[in-house]
C-alpha cells in the first residue's frame, strides 16, 4: 500500500500566495524529548528552525511567513533564542496565560482561524489533535495545507484528513531539519530507504 505521505520533490512550485507557517515549539521540543529521545533534548538535537523555513519556501514555491509561538506566562522569555529566531526571519509571538489554558495552543488555534478569512496555505510543525477543529476547516477550502512532524506520532484523527486533502512532511525525512540521525523506529516508505543509513 502506498504511503498517505507527500513527497516534497513531488510538489509543483506555485506563486504569487503565502505559506503561514505556524510552530508549535513547545509540541516539537516534547516530542522529540519524550517520544523519541527518551529526554531532555540537547542544544545540537533540537530541530533546525532556519532549515524548516527553507523547507516551507521551497515546498510549495512561495514566501513564508514563519511565526513562532511561545509559552511567556512566567513573565520571562528566553531572549537568546528569541533572538536567534528573529535573526532567522521568524516572529516570536510570546503569550502569556491569564489561567491555566494552554496559551499557546490557542494562540495557534486563534491564527489559524483567522487565516480561514485570507487567500494563503498552511504549514503547522505540531503533533497535537486541539488543531483538528481548525485543520478540518482550512483543508475543507480552496487551499494547501500540510503538518510537520514527526510521522509515527501524528494525532490519529489528524492522519485521517489526508484523504480530504492534508499533506503530511516529515521533520527528519522530508523536512531535513536535523544535523544527525535520530533514534527513531519507525514505517519507512520503500523509495525513501537508504541502507547506507543501517550500514
Amino acid at each position: 500500500m502506498a504511503s498517505p505521505f507527500t513527497d516534497p520533490s513531488a510538489a509543483a512550485p506555485r506563486s504569487a500566495r503565502t505559506t503561514y507557517l505556524l510552530v508549535d515549539g513547545e509540541n516539537i521540543d516534547a516530542t522529540l524529548g519524550m517520544n523519541v529521545l527518551n529526554r531532555r533534548p540537547n542544544p545540537e538535537e533540537r530541530p533546525r528552525w532556519d532549515r524548516i523555513t527553507g523547507f516551507a519556501q521551497r515546498v510549495w514555491g512561495q514566501d513564508v511567513v514563519p511565526l513562532f509561538f511561545l509559552n511567556a506566562t512566567s513573565g520571562q522569555m528566553p531572549m537568546s533564542f528569541v533572538q536567534a529566531l528573529l535573526a532567522m526571519g521568524y516572529r516570536p509571538i510570546p503569550l502569556a496565560a491569564s489561567g491555566d489554558e494552554k496559551v499557546v495552543d490557542v494562540g495557534i488555534q486563534r491564527t489559524l482561524e483567522a487565516i480561514l478569512d485570507r487567500d494563503g496555505d498552511v504549514l503547522l510543525a505540531s503533533h497535537d489533535g486541539d488543531f483538528l477543529p481548525q485543520v478540518e476547516r482550512l483543508v475543507g477550502q480552496d487551499r494547501r495545507v500540510g503538518l510537520l512532524a514527526f510521522r509515527e506520532f501524528v494525532n490519529l484523527q489528524l492522519t485521517a484528513l489526508v484523504d480530504e486533502g492534508l499533506e503530511i512532511f516529515d521533520l527528519e525525512g522530508d523536512v531535513d531539519a536535523f544535523t544527525s540521525p535520530l533514534p527513531r523506529v519507525r514505517i519507512i516508505p520503500i523509495e525513501e530507504f537508504d541502507p547506507l543509513r543501517y550500514l
